[in-house]
């Protein structure tokens, strides 16, 4: 028995995004480690320790005995405690400890999804708390591992792979989250069409309708007189979802046609990603 067929797409695209973080990060300097990313508090170290430190826990491994220090104003929440306690036990750590437990972990990594065998229904466990299937898991791993893999190529200056595997993996699950981000947290009213029209290496236009119960579906055919439409490019969209900049930073990027009051609703609660 392989790989079941449902898990290979998610594979592949994690394959491609954590070999494109191996080939940023092995030539860096040190002092590159210590850029900035548009992760709050978190530098190229430290999303690379994110990575590590996750795919560590997808193998089972056990977590790292560390306490936190006080002064990290950054965090927000237990799940933020939760996954700093992997970023800050590496941020002492040199670059060629860095790129060698990076390979390591990759090495490790990619043979235990080459020796996949379970179902993708499987519940496993997810890092952070609760079970969830193996298809899941392993379609979280793959947009996790892409967005970070942009955070680094935006902070080293590195631009690429924005239509990679994984950028698509990232836009079904981003879209996936747009009726509740319309629907219930911007509260679009009963009957009304929010068209995001989305240009780039990454194209498409969604449509997502709320019905007169105030249930929203999302589909890709043309809505006629919607009540708003958004227009932006992929990098964007990208940026926005996963709550790495805020609306007002990018307007010059977001066209808004339609209900202003709604767009700023929806912009507000764009974020899905801790």
């Amino acid at each position: 028995m392989t790989v079941h067929p449902s898990l290979q797409t998610s594979i592949d695209a994690w394959t491609h995004s954590i070999d494109a973080i191996s080939e940023l990060v092995n030539p860096l300097a040190e002092s590159e480690w210590n850029r900035a990313t548009e992760c709050p508090g978190w530098s190229v170290r430290d999303v690379v320790s994110h990575v590590i430190g996750l795919e560590c826990e997808m193998l089972g491994d056990p977590r790292p005995i560390h306490s936190l220090p006080r002064d990290l104003f950054h965090m927000t929440g237990e799940l933020g405690r939760y996954h700093e306690v992997q970023v800050d036990v590496r941020r002492c750590h040199t670059a060629p400890e860095m790129t060698s437990e990076l390979e390591y972990t990759v090495i490790r990594r990619s043979r235990q999804l080459r020796n996949e065998k379970r179902q993708p229904e499987t519940m496993v466990r997810w890092p952070g708390g609760g079970e969830v299937s193996l298809e899941e898991a392993l379609t979280r791993r793959a947009f996790d591992v892409w967005v970070h893999e942009q955070d680094l190529r935006r902070a080293l200056n590195q631009p690429g792979n924005l239509d990679s595997p994984g950028g698509y993996v990232a836009r079904d699950l981003l879209l996936s989250a747009l009726p509740k981000v319309v629907a219930k947290d911007a509260g679009a009213a009963p009957h009304s069409a929010v068209v995001f029209d989305v240009n780039g290496p990454i194209e498409f236009m969604r449509t997502v309708r709320v019905d007169a119960d105030g249930r929203a579906t999302i589909d890709g055919s043309v809505s006629l007189g919607p009540t708003v439409t958004l227009s932006l490019d992929w990098e964007t969209y990208v940026r926005l979802a996963c709550g790495r900049v805020r609306a007002e930073a990018v307007a010059e990027q977001v066209k808004v046609e339609g209900d202003q009051q709604l767009a700023d609703a929806i912009l507000a609660h764009f974020a899905i990603t801790p």
